[in-house]
């Protein structure tokens, strides 16, 4: 993003306070919301970080290499537990999207998330940004309520539509980087 840096800080605000409430979920006594919890945690830490503006912090050359190896760990494990739920399917496409720009900071050394430029290659950009816009437009119908009867009381790690919010908003971070790559 050309101008002000103001857009990288909200977008690291943003991953950071969607990685902050999946550590919450984690706590959930839902299993399959704790697993799943773990690995959104890890992508909006890594976002936020990624989309550091470069005008403040300029990381050192393996840093990309390093993000992509944790990245790439994170898509294998996606890749064994989408065995049992499809969800982790999104999962594997989110965490192969980090190693994707975390490659692609790699080799550009100029450029750094949000900053522009041509790295990466065009037609990967842009089947992400297609997953990606479809992610977002899904998640956000799936936010409007179909009902407006309340349950019990439940803890902040066992409220499905803020995790949707979540995953919401970390989709549309994914959408903002892929566009500055």
């Amino acid at each position: 993003m050309h101008g002000p840096a103001s857009p990288g800080w909200l977008l690291v605000a943003l991953c950071a306070a969607t990685g902050a409430y999946c550590l919450l979920r984690m706590r959930s006594t839902v299993e399959e919301q704790r697993r799943a919890a773990g690995g959104e945690a890890l992508m909006g830490f890594g976002m936020a970080a990624m989309a550091v503006p470069a005008a403040a912090f300029s990381p050192p050359p393996w840093t990309w290499p390093g993000y992509a190896a944790v990245f790439g760990a994170a898509a294998l494990r996606a890749l064994w537990t989408a065995r049992t739920s499809a969800h982790h399917l999104h999962h594997l496409v989110g965490a192969s999207a980090m190693v994707y720009m975390a490659l692609a900071m790699a080799a550009a050394p100029g450029h750094h998330a949000g900053h522009g430029g041509s790295s990466g290659v065009p037609l990967v950009t842009g089947m992400l940004l297609f997953y990606f816009m479809g992610y977002v437009l899904l998640s956000g119908v799936r936010l409007i309520p179909v009902t407006a009867g309340g349950g019990g009381t439940r803890g902040w790690g066992d409220r499905p539509e803020l995790a949707r919010a979540c995953r919401l908003s970390m989709g549309i971070a994914m959408v903002a980087m892929l566009i500055t790559l």
